[in-house]
């Protein structure tokens, strides 16, 4: 079948805890509304606060594998997605494979035997979310796994690969081993900027697999960081769509297309010098109920046309619709079948 594992993510399988809070929980733990940040030892107690405080949810998430669910679930082709990431042996672990092969996602673990499987606390106020990741067994994933013949046979059997920036926290060898394996073979390789602090803290391991990226994805705040970082002295969100889209390529089959979303405000496509706009599909403020995993499925819904070969206006389309979709329910959730045409 064509599209059998056409596309493979890897990124760090988090279960997600999500919760609607207050801002004396925020202001308790230090945390701002609309950012992603890695769990500090002051973070820790928060969970189990959470989960006695609050009405939480319990949904397998992470970056990478919220769009390979999303993508998964718009084309309908079971096993058309793959992914892999670490997670622990334990209940959590259990729950994450449940979820995510109820999916139809062909997912290969690597399992851990002495972390346990990574939680991410989904803290949201007014619609708008934080994300603390404690990605315990998330930050175990070694290239070793990657290298293993069942594994490997995933690589060579996928056409797009996707990876979110969180990963380069985590297995930067595993990055650049796929992204070798994706110009040296004429595949498709993208990446998103994730969060302002991988662009900030990890800039050097971005740089390096940077060449290989055949899609960029990102938000305005992402893109205005690695600006900053780059001392580009722009804060104009297209201008630097278009500097990350001429950056240089290892690969010349595809040229860089950069595709940064703006919450409300239209999408900006970057390719060959030039940028367009596509308008976001508006949702009236009493329908939104949580914008976690909203750039997630936004890349979700662009690859599952991508991997179509639809023209870049369907992408963006499908990618909006996924993201409306999701930003009416309670986390990186969906109905059980798409209405996009």
């Amino acid at each position: 079948m064509a599209f059998d594992g056409i596309l493979l993510g890897m990124g760090n399988p988090l279960l997600d805890i999500s919760a609607v809070v207050d801002e004396d929980f925020l202001n308790k733990y230090e945390i701002k509304l609309n950012n992603a940040i890695l769990a500090e030892d002051k973070h820790l107690p928060m969970y189990e606060e959470m989960a006695s405080k609050f009405s939480v949810e319990y949904i397998a998430g992470g970056a990478t594998q919220n769009s390979i669910k999303v993508a998964q679930w718009m084309l309908q082709i079971p096993g058309a997605t793959s992914y892999m990431g670490c997670i622990g042996k334990d209940k959590f672990g259990e729950e994450m494979k449940k979820n995510s092969r109820q999916a139809g996602v062909n997912v290969h673990y690597y399992e851990d035997e002495t972390a346990p499987t990574g939680t991410c606390a989904v803290c949201v106020v007014g619609g708008e979310r934080s994300l603390i990741a404690n990605l315990s067994a998330a930050n175990c994933y070694k290239s070793e796994h990657l290298k293993r013949p069942e594994n490997w046979a995933l690589v060579e059997k996928a056409k797009y690969f996707y990876i979110a920036g969180f990963f380069l926290t985590v297995s930067p060898e595993s990055i650049q081993l796929v992204a070798e394996h994706a110009a040296a073979h004429n595949k498709v390789f993208s990446m998103n900027l994730s969060a302002p602090f991988i662009c900030e803290f990890f800039k050097d391991a971005q740089e390096k697999v940077l060449p290989y990226m055949d899609y960029v994805f990102g938000n305005e705040t992402e893109a205005r960081t690695f600006a900053k970082v780059h001392d580009w002295k722009t804060d104009n969100v297209e201008e630097i769509a278009i500097k990350i889209s001429q950056w240089h390529k290892a690969s010349g089959t595809h040229k860089r297309i950069t595709v940064i979303t703006q919450g409300a405000d239209p999408v900006v496509v970057a390719e060959d010098g030039k940028v367009k706009l596509f308008p976001v599909i508006l949702l009236p403020k009493e329908k939104l109920v949580d914008t976690n995993g909203a750039g997630d499925a936004f890349v979700g819904g662009f690859l599952s046309q991508l991997v179509q070969e639809k023209p870049i206006e369907d992408c963006v389309r499908a990618g909006c619709y996924a993201a409306n979709v999701i930003i009416q329910r309670s986390g990186c959730t969906y109905p059980e079948k798409p209405d996009f045409s």
